[in-house]
């Protein structure tokens, strides 16, 4: 496809997401009624799909129109490339600029500015500056790009340098990343990390360093019982496992978010015990430490997953508060005498960090907060807050 094609794809699947269609579903659907289009093409699509969602509020203003057209046409002009190389009507292409379009770009509005500029909802804006203080319009510009790819170096299976060396065998470059000890950042091939031979093997996994992180927070023992409580994908109780013998108990609300995690397990070398509803983690307790990641605004994680950002409501906000508030109720119950509460977010916002653990020791007067951490994208990777609870003795 050239490079016409590929942006004229990205708008009818931008108009898509516009009109409500989630952009993975619009792009799935679109590839499997476009089948000429090779690995490279969608991926191309993707990334220009995903930028434009980013920078959804930004990109509107420099065309005029919040449209899967209008966007690709600010994306152009934000990239100071000619929208007449791209609009040329040929064949695949969109077509020519409007004779509007052609009068805006003899006259570009003015440079985005305020929230505008830094694609981010007004409403949300006073509770990042809360949040994020002096950091706040560093971290808004940093969500507006793409997030770089972390793995984490499965300790079962390799060390960092026998992972490094697998694959740049197979043309995948990576650098250490601070965030942990485990931690790589691709810096060539990202793509060909899932079908490399170091991936099969178990040799590393696809995981956020600032992620991997917060599991070097949590105070483990050799052979504790472990419950990671809303597991999700299962990462944390992947990486858990790979830090050192435990039992380990895998449950979340939504099993299907697990159906993947025995075959990874496997992969890895980790042995995980998952929870169904049947044999839920109230049976199974007392636990050593509970580990609540609990759902969130995803706000840390904007750059990867950019649609949350302009989904997500005040009204929602407030329900996921009062979620993670029964969360954190339900999981102290689990927890056995001395052991330790362990409460996470991918969020960057205080009302579903801090304000919750003020919450929760509120009303549990018998806990502690032993320790508590805010990552932010400046910190290299995404954002993610953690805390250490413990019941006081």
């Amino acid at each position: 496809m050239t490079p016409a094609a590929r942006h004229a794809a990205a708008i009818g699947i931008l108009d898509r997401w516009l009109a409500g269609e989630a952009a993975e579903k619009a792009l799935t659907n679109w590839a499997r009624t476009n089948r000429y289009a090779g690995s490279g093409d969608r991926a191309a699509i993707r990334d220009i799909v995903f930028q434009s969602i980013r920078c959804r509020r930004s990109f509107a203003h420099l065309s005029g129109a919040e449209t899967g057209r209008g966007l690709i046409l600010g994306a152009l002009r934000a990239a100071q490339t000619d929208p007449a190389t791209v609009f040329t009507g040929d064949r695949f292409a969109p077509a020519p600029l409007t004779d509007a379009e052609f009068a805006t770009e003899t006259a570009l509005p003015p440079a985005p500015s305020g929230n505008v500029a830094l694609d981010c909802p007004d409403w949300l804006r006073p509770l990042l500056d809360r949040a994020l203080g002096d950091q706040a319009l560093a971290v808004l510009e940093a969500l507006r790009h793409r997030a770089p790819v972390f793995l984490r170096v499965n300790s079962l299976r390799a060390t960092v340098d026998q992972a490094v060396a697998a694959l740049q065998a197979e043309g995948i470059d990576t650098r250490p990343a601070p965030l942990s000890p485990r931690a790589l950042e691709v810096t060539g091939n990202a793509r060909r990390v899932q079908t490399s031979a170091a991936f099969a093997a178990g040799l590393v996994e696809l995981q956020d360093a600032a992620s991997q992180a917060v599991v070097d927070l949590l105070p483990l023992t050799a052979g504790a019982r472990v419950l990671d409580l809303c597991a999700g994908g299962g990462g944390k109780s992947l990486a858990m496992a790979a830090r050192m013998s435990l039992q380990i108990f895998a449950h979340d609300i939504d099993a299907g978010r697990l159906s993947d995690l025995p075959a990874r397990a496997g992969r890895a070398g980790a042995p995980l015990h998952l929870l169904d509803d049947a044999e839920g983690p109230e049976r199974m307790a007392p636990f050593d430490l509970v580990l609540a990641d609990a759902p969130c605004s995803g706000s840390g994680s904007w750059r990867r997953a950019p649609e949350a950002k302009w989904r997500l409501t005040a009204e929602r906000l407030t329900q996921l508060c009062a979620i993670q508030d029964s969360i954190l109720t339900r999981a102290a119950a689990l927890v056995a005498p001395g052991g330790v509460l362990a409460y996470a977010t991918c969020s960057l916002l205080e009302d579903e960090n801090s304000d919750r653990i003020a919450a929760f020791l509120d009303r549990h007067p018998d806990w502690r907060c032993d320790l508590s951490r805010q990552f932010t994208p400046l910190d290299g990777a995404d954002g993610f807050f953690a805390a250490i609870l413990r019941r006081v003795d």
